[in-house]
């Protein structure tokens, strides 16, 4: 990807023709004093990867960026900003692909038709004292053109939902913009509003949903977020926090 993408201050491109992971460049210079409003994007990662070191499948034609970020915020606080980039994405795709339904999964991920379009990792650093992460790498993958062929959950692209093919470059200009707004609402506001936006598109609010956990499985009714963006799972033996894990629909 090139590095003309028109950003918004603070945000600051730095484009790769092929890279093996943008989140992993976007720490790698965090730690060497990088600024705050670093966007690192490649056309093609060779180790790119999401949630739980799950492999990504990166072809040319989808978007992968890696924002980061010095929020100055409690670790807690900080995890809640993968629910405005899921948001975020879910905007910015809206505007470019205005016929495509875009809905959020808990917890960072963006679905089309049902399926998988869009995947958001968070990582970060600490300082060393305090809970108080050095920075915050937000990575990003959404599929444009090509959707990844072997997923835990059913994949997609706004190409396959019937949206005309979507420039990388386009939509990460388009995202940081829609990203950089809810950050300033974040910071000015807190959780809140990123809460209700993100409630606003949630799959299975209400609903039985299946959550995976590293070593366990459970089921109930997707009840709501808490405060720092747990999922509240309802159930037999009451009401339990989730702050870890994957969701899928309970088939009827």
């Amino acid at each position: 990807m090139s590095g003309d993408a028109e950003l918004p201050a603070p945000f600051h491109l730095i484009g790769y023709r092929t890279i093996g992971s943008t989140n992993d460049e976007a720490k790698r210079l965090a730690r060497i004093g990088a600024p705050h409003g670093v966007v690192v994007s490649a056309t093609r990662q060779t180790s790119g990867r999401g949630r739980r070191g799950r492999r990504w499948e990166s072809p040319p034609g989808n978007l992968y960026a890696s924002l980061l970020l010095r929020p100055h915020c409690r670790a807690a606080a900080a995890a809640q900003l993968g629910f405005a980039a899921a948001v975020a994405i879910a905007e910015a795709a809206t505007k470019l692909a205005p016929g495509v339904e875009l809905r959020c999964k808990w917890p960072n991920d963006v679905l089309a038709g049902g399926k998988k379009v869009a995947g958001v990792l968070l990582e970060s650093e600490m300082t060393g004292a305090g809970d108080v992460p050095a920075f915050v790498v937000i990575g990003c993958g959404v599929n444009l053109a090509v959707p990844p062929t072997f997923t835990p959950y059913p994949a997609t692209s706004l190409a396959q939902e019937g949206a005309p093919i979507v420039a990388p470059s386009l939509l990460l200009a388009a995202f940081v913009r829609q990203f950089g707004e809810r950050y300033r609402i974040w910071q000015e506001q807190g959780f809140g509003p990123i809460r209700e936006a993100w409630l606003a598109r949630a799959v299975g609010l209400g609903q039985e949903v299946e959550v995976r956990l590293e070593r366990d499985t459970l089921r109930g009714c997707f009840i709501d977020l808490d405060e720092d963006g747990a999922l509240l799972l309802g159930g037999a033996a009451g009401r339990r926090r989730i702050a870890a894990g994957d969701v899928f629909p309970v088939a009827a």
